[in-house]
């Protein structure tokens, strides 16, 4: 049997649409650890960003920062986690946090130091605060290129939430851990299909995000 038939073998069955472990429920569970995680990632990295590009300081902090925690193993770091924290949400949000922190932070200062300089001095020449310089001038011409480091960190933590099934939690990562155990793989091919389509899915809602937020000259220009 071919990975075609796989996948319409496992969404045809509508034993996999209904219940506890129906594709509507995985689906809404592994959304929830992604915005959950990269809820945290974002409150972590967007204002340590915002403040060093603005600032110019700390870039090479960042830098190594960054490739320190890129370095470090999801599932490794799950696993420790969980020997240290026991079972709970904790272990799996650890390690889908630090893999989503670098991208958001180093592209977040790359965009601020980005920015043209002319208007920025303009600004501050007229008087406007620091604070009115950060998010008035710089921020929305910084914005395309920030909403890129969420959308990198977004789609990283959808593929990677799937370990949290390791550790006896839900998600699209169910389908392929228990089916790996069954040798079930229709199972494995599904849930698969499924985190690829909830990655495609996510580069599409960051799309529509970057229409609404970005003003149509700073689109154009970027």
């Amino acid at each position: 049997m071919n990975v075609l038939n796989h996948i319409d073998a496992f969404f045809s069955d509508s034993a996999h649409w209904q219940g506890y472990d129906g594709i509507p429920t995985r689906v809404v569970e592994h959304i929830e650890y992604t915005l959950l995680a990269l809820g945290i990632a974002a409150a972590v990295g967007l204002p340590i960003g915002l403040l060093t590009g603005h600032t110019g300081r700390g870039g090479n902090t960042l830098a190594l920062v960054a490739t320190a925690a890129r370095a470090l193993p999801s599932f490794g770091l799950m696993v420790l986690m969980f020997v240290l924290l026991g079972l709970g949400m904790a272990p799996v949000m650890i390690p889908l946090v630090v893999l989503a922190v670098p991208p958001i932070l180093v592209t977040t200062y790359e965009a601020m130091r980005s920015v043209d300089p002319a208007p920025v001095d303009a600004a501050r020449g007229m008087g406007m605060a620091e604070a009115g310089v950060l998010f008035r001038v710089e921020l929305p011409v910084a914005l395309p290129l920030i909403l890129s480091g969420l959308r990198s960190a977004a789609i990283q933590i959808v593929s990677t939430a799937t370990i949290a099934a390791y550790v006896s939690f839900g998600g699209i990562g169910r389908y392929i851990i228990d089916g790996l155990y069954q040798q079930n793989y229709e199972k494995v091919v599904g849930g698969a299909t499924l985190v690829a389509g909830m990655a495609l899915a996510t580069l599409a809602v960051f799309w529509a995000i970057a229409r609404l937020a970005v003003s149509p000259g700073v689109r154009r220009s970027s």
